[in-house]
């Protein structure tokens, strides 16, 4: 198994991780909608969500980024 192989494995391991955090934000809003919750209260913790979601899609990227430099190189 050679250095390239290790970067394409774990790219494929981040690259689940982040969406392991897309399904946990998928349930976290899911979760907020049936909380019953009044507008305002429902937007901010929203917007935590968006954060949330924006930082798995991130590492999503990034380990995809590590899945193509590794294919690209072997």
């Amino acid at each position: 198994m050679g250095l390239f192989d290790i970067i394409i494995w774990a790219g494929a391991l981040v690259t689940l991780a982040g969406v392991a955090g897309l399904g946990a934000c998928i349930v976290y809003v899911v979760r907020l909608r049936r909380g019953g919750l009044d507008e305002d209260a429902l937007r901010a913790r929203l917007q935590r969500g968006v954060v949330w979601n924006m930082a798995a899609l991130f590492v999503s990227v990034i380990g995809l980024m590590l899945v193509v430099v590794g294919v690209s190189l072997k």
